[in-house]
């Protein structure tokens, strides 16, 4: 009996303890210290770096404990974009974790969350928040390439269409009728064209493809995309632009090179996540792609 109650007491007490990190995890996020007003409502962002909004000039520390003044990434852009046309309170809890693939948001250890992975943080979030999620964005897929299988495209494509679906159908079930947002990649690597104008074209269409697959995995799911591949133009080598310092380059080294850090050098280059202008592009691709889905965008 004594050891039934102590039992009991220490699930209250984990349960207690799981809700104010939970409850400070999410305020941290929002970048606020107060209480909700009434009729809050939230923009829940999941996925990976692109989701955190890193850039090489600096930014938040790894994990859901994000800085609250650190305001370049996609989901900061969009939450500025929808809150702007939005009346009444909306806030932005973005779980992004650099590094984050489809198999660490389902197991963990990436990056630090109370619920231990970002799946099970998420979950956590919109249990408690039932009816007042107003949409979800989500990027994975790019880290199961890149650390996961090792540029292993195989292991890759297979961990993606295992674990994606997972993913999504876990989100619906626990945030009924909320309009979720996935999305393709730009193609980073199509910068090789300097070098080796084959690899280059070569790199943008194992992008195209592997964008394919991430389009027929949201569909069959019933989640819109946001195609940022098509908004990059990765795969149009046949118009030009001129680079400055370079001269005429194909549309989509051009748009890499001017909206990511991968084309500049060091020591803030080459990197490949999104720039300020290349983040602001993503943001505008989700909110066409969330046009129609929630009333007030």
């Amino acid at each position: 009996m004594q050891r039934d109650a102590i039992g009991r007491g220490r699930a209250r007490y984990v349960r207690l303890l799981s809700a104010i990190l939970l409850t400070a995890g999410v305020l941290w996020c929002s970048g606020t210290a107060g209480a909700d007003p009434v009729g809050t409502q939230y923009y829940l962002a999941l996925g990976d770096s692109l989701a955190q909004g890193f850039q090489p000039i600096g930014g938040p520390p790894d994990g859901v404990l994000a800085d609250p003044g650190y305001n370049q990434g996609y989901a900061n852009e969009l939450f500025k974009t929808v809150r702007g046309a939005t009346p009444g309170g909306l806030r932005l809890v973005d779980l992004g974790c650099k590094g984050e693939s489809t198999t660490s948001m389902i197991a963990g250890g990436r990056c630090p969350y109370p619920a231990e992975s970002q799946l099970d943080q998420a979950v956590a979030f919109l249990d408690a928040h039932l009816g007042q999620v107003a949409f979800i964005t989500i990027d994975l897929g790019a880290n199961d390439l890149f650390f996961d299988c090792s540029f292993d495209a195989a292991c890759a494509v297979g961990r993606v269409m295992t674990n994606l679906p997972y993913i999504l159908q876990t989100l619906q079930e626990h945030a009924p009728g909320v309009p979720i947002i996935g999305m393709t990649y730009y193609a980073p690597f199509n910068v090789t064209w300097f070098q080796n104008p084959q690899a280059g074209r070569a790199a943008a269409l194992q992008t195209a493809q592997f964008n394919g697959i991430l389009r027929d995995l949201y569909a069959s799911s019933g989640v819109r995309v946001a195609d940022v591949g098509a908004a990059f133009a990765i795969t149009d080598f046949t118009t030009t632009k001129v680079l400055p310092g370079v001269g005429p380059v194909p549309l989509s080294v051009y748009n890499t090179c001017t909206l990511t850090w991968n084309c500049t050098p060091a020591p803030l280059g080459p990197n490949i996540h999104p720039n300020n202008s290349g983040y602001e592009l993503i943001a505008n691709t989700f909110a066409t792609a969330l046009r129609g889905l929630w009333p007030r965008v």
